[in-house]
């Protein structure tokens, strides 16, 4: 198909433009300057100033609800608020960077390009009205990833990890661009529109369709770190620097569940011949919630602490996800995803903006034990990670309460009543290991060495973030309702 752009096209992805235009300053002064970076702090205010222009011209066109060149990329409601919670999440991991001990001076301005850029793919993939731009996007937001891990001082575990997310990130897109093939060839399009105008029928006719149709699923799967492809998660986050571990959390999942949503939503599972594949996601959702929560008890590193809470947070998703995709009440599956997506990715911005405080060089290894004594020390940074705790924990009446509130009930109402209680279940689980790092900084009168030395004036904006972050999960869960009516009414346009 041939494709035509005009003005309108080019306004639709000014929010892309802008996330480019605001990446380029850092690095061209740097090659002006001889290869010497200029101040960090200019380097961020370029970068933010993108951000801020991109969400500014997001924030304009919310109502809008357009196709760009030749209906490849889609701007609508939901499209425009998951994009604003992918910027929220760039800023902050940048702010992060610039205080990180882990970051390489030295190439600062390469970092905040791969991050900027990663953000405009993770922008393409929420956009995407095509299977091959959404590849397209996801291959952009994924290689700026695996090059952005390597630039730290830390010389093992990162290059470790940026291997490990490459060679298993590119077995996922191979999966998922063959299973595009496979779509393409019993559909004769790529346009999500097309395929599902045919995909309910064909999902029980064709089995070109149908493994096709699996393929991609499991290509995103790896993505949003699901069983049983959730391996490379705890290496990466750990071995990452936490600006970029904090980045992959929220962005990464944010885009990878949307797309999926995007692709439920083509109505694929509501042939006749889908019980199987449904009962084997709701196997896969269940196990996803059981290895996330019992792998987390047996970790002393925060940091894999942390990655296995996402990979059970992902099967928390993943009840909203099925919800969305099986025809009924599919709203209330989307809506109630999106607002557990928007509760985690400002959970994890809390918890690993704590860890990227305490980290005061780069070959620190941050483990539970190490938060002893905090709660006496630094009663402000432990009331807000308690906090955050407790809400990942699913706490009343935190925002992680009411994200859990809100998926389980969609999935009750769709029929999942198991899936629902196994959920419940794993929560409860989940309690033991969120709880222990609260009974270290409280419970324990000797301060570890990590907490003596935190620096306020170096980290004051990580602080300011973990702050506001924290109460945001306060006023979120006392005015929970509020919020889900607006993701309520965003994600209508894709129902």
């Amino acid at each position: 198909m041939e494709i035509d752009f005009g003005l309108r096209d080019l306004f639709i992805i000014s929010p892309l433009i802008a996330l480019f235009v605001g990446s380029l300053p850092p690095l061209f002064l740097k090659v002006f300057r001889g290869n010497k970076e200029i101040n960090l702090a200019g380097s961020v205010l370029y970068a933010l100033t993108g951000i801020m222009v991109s969400f500014g011209l997001l924030l304009v066109m919310e109502r809008t609800n357009s196709y760009a060149f030749s209906q490849a990329l889609k701007l609508d409601s939901a499209a425009v608020f998951t994009s604003l919670i992918v910027l929220i999440s760039a800023a902050i991991s940048i702010i992060y960077a610039k205080e990180s001990s882990f970051t390489d001076r030295g190439l600062f301005s390469e970092l905040l390009f791969l991050i900027m850029n990663s953000t405009l793919g993770m922008l393409v993939v929420i956009m995407s009205n095509d299977l091959i731009v959404l590849f397209i996007g996801i291959e952009v937001m994924s290689l700026c990833l695996y090059m952005a891990i390597t630039l730290t001082y830390e010389e093992h575990l990162s290059k470790e990890s940026a291997l490990k997310y490459f060679i298993l990130g590119s077995l996922a897109s191979a999966i998922f661009l063959y299973g595009i093939s496979f779509i393409y060839g019993s559909v004769g399009s790529t346009y999500l529109g097309q395929i599902g105008a045919v995909a309910a029928e064909l999902i029980s006719t064709s089995r070109i369709f149908l493994i096709g149709a699996l393929m991609l699923t499991l290509g995103f799967f790896f993505k949003v770190a699901a069983f049983p492809f959730f391996s490379w998660a705890p290496d990466v986050y750990q071995g990452s620097p936490t600006p970029l571990t904090t980045f992959m959390a929220t962005g990464v999942k944010i885009v990878s569940f949307y797309a999926l949503l995007r692709w439920f939503g083509t109505n694929f599972l509501t042939g006749d011949r889908t019980i199987m594949i449904i009962n084997s996601l709701e196997w896969l959702a269940a196990l996803t919630i059981l290895v996330g929560n019992f792998a987390a008890i047996m970790q002393d590193n925060l940091k894999r602490v942390f990655a296995y809470s996402g990979v059970a947070h992902t099967g928390y998703a993943l009840l909203g996800l099925l919800a969305a995709g099986v025809g009924g009440d599919a709203l209330a599956g989307g809506a109630s995803m999106i607002f557990y997506l928007v509760a985690y990715a400002f959970m994890s911005l809390a918890a690993f903006g704590v860890i990227n405080i305490l980290e005061k060089r780069h070959s620190t290894l941050l483990n539970v034990s190490d938060l002893k004594g905090m709660g006496y020390s630094r009663p402000w940074l432990s009331a807000a990670l308690t906090i955050t705790l407790l809400s990942l924990a699913g706490i009343p009446p935190l925002m992680g309460f009411f994200s859990k509130f809100f998926v389980i009930s969609a999935a009750l109402k769709q029929g999942y009543i198991w899936l629902s209680v196994w959920a419940v279940i794993g929560s409860v689980i989940s309690v033991f290991y969120y709880l222990r790092p609260i009974v270290n900084m409280y419970f324990s009168k000797d301060v570890s060495e990590l907490v003596q030395v935190i620096n306020y004036r170096e980290k004051r904006f990580s602080i300011m973030a973990v702050l506001s972050f924290s109460a945001f999960l306060v006023i979120f869960g006392v005015f929970a309702n509020n919020l889900y009516m607006y993701v309520l009414k965003s994600v209508m346009v894709l129902f």
